[in-house]
């Protein structure tokens, strides 16, 4: 099989999606793979380090989308980049489709398989390709709140962790699970005080005795959340529906509420925002103010660390990447009911249905389109 690797055209994206390690399993199986000239460049991966492990580089992402049969990136394709796609391709890649409909509608028209990593599931009903990324994110969350409480970067002057005399910052997490639990982490590790807000009293018990009870955690409701982030300094959210749009914990009428100056990470934004006041930024203009809120949004936050997060990622993918190669699309996809999750669409059908729901499109489950 022709693998393509070409250069992430998102604002600010450095990382790439595959690394030396996996190109050379790949060729060492038989496969041919391209990588676009300078993809790894901004994850420090030479063109070099790519012909060593027996890839080709090619000089534009033209004729990789041309000619390449599985096309692995990182990031959702772009509109010039869905052009490209052809029927009978295969792209693996972030897609987060629930809130985004152009690109769903594209990707329907191009008739191409579309995989989504955020979607691929595990035994234990995880979800193992988006997990790294999350991790990082959330390790991320606390240290971009420090930086955005300052007064120079808008925010309300605050000390994260506080000082002999002097409180801490208040910092609620909307959401337990991978991306919450590691903003608790890194939080509590900063010194500051942090409320966890979940679904259920088992994660809270859970993520209560991990914590060892440094943390608050209580059981989501509408009043508690909107009492809690009016009290706030730094709010992060990380709530997630698998596939489907991010819930919307935080009204515009509870970010009226909250302190001049405070900070909201909404990590949830590539699916749409937990926010109702949220909208994507990017790394080069991270942030926005509402009614004296400092929004950050960016939807690509591990693309800031992109060595740690290539490579973090690449590790997870790389299976599925040689099984879609070894074996072809569909005996991959039903030999592997986790990677068959992460089947969002096939040949001008969405097969999510987290996705059909969210946009309202006709539903068609991925068992009713693999053939052998």
């Amino acid at each position: 099989m022709l693998i393509g690797v070409p250069k992430e055209i998102k604002a600010d994206e450095y990382r790439v999606g595959m690394i030396p390690a996996t190109v050379r399993e790949l060729t060492g199986e038989g496969h041919d793979v391209w990588i676009e000239t300078r993809a790894g460049e901004g994850a420090g991966i030479s063109d070099a380090e790519y012909v060593a492990a027996g890839a080709q580089i090619i000089t534009t992402a033209e004729q990789i989308y041309s000619r390449a049969a599985l096309i692995v990136k990182v990031k959702e394709p772009l509109a010039a980049e869905r052009k490209q796609l052809r029927g009978g391709q295969i792209i693996f890649t972030y897609l987060h489709l629930a809130a985004d409909a152009e690109q769903a509608r594209d990707l329907i028209a191009s008739g191409a398989t579309a995989i989504a990593y955020e979607t691929v599931t595990d035994s234990a009903g995880k979800l193992p390709l988006l997990a790294p990324m999350s991790k990082i994110a959330g390790r991320m969350a606390p240290q971009v709140a420090a930086h955005f409480l300052e007064r120079p970067q808008g925010g309300r002057g605050i000390l994260l962790g506080g000082i002999d005399g002097v409180p801490a910052a208040q910092v609620v997490v909307l959401g337990g699970g991978v991306v919450g639990s590691n903003a608790t982490e890194v939080a509590l590790g900063m010194g500051a005080n942090v409320i966890i807000i979940g679904h259920t009293a088992k994660s809270l018990d859970e993520l209560a005795r991990r914590f060892e009870g440094r943390d608050r955690a209580l059981v989501a409701q509408p009043e508690a959340t909107e009492s809690l982030c009016a009290s706030a300094d730094a709010v992060i959210a990380a709530a997630l529906v698998p596939g489907g749009a991010a819930p919307r914990l935080i009204s515009a009428g509870t970010v009226k509420l909250m302190k001049p100056g405070a900070v909201i990470i909404d990590v949830s934004i590539d699916q749409g925002g937990c926010a109702e006041t949220s909208h994507p930024t990017t790394h080069a203009h991270p942030t926005f103010a509402v009614d004296g809120v400092l929004h950050y949004c960016v939807a690509n936050m591990p693309g800031a660390v992109p060595r740690t997060s290539t490579f973090a990622l690449n590790n997870a993918t790389r299976p599925f990447i040689v099984a879609i190669a070894n074996k072809g699309l569909s005996q991959a996809l039903i030999d592997n009911r986790h990677l068959r999750s992460g089947l969002n669409v096939h040949e001008g059908q969405i097969t999510c249905r987290a996705v059909a729901d969210a946009l309202q499109l006709p539903y068609t489950p991925a068992d009713d389109v693999l053939t052998v």
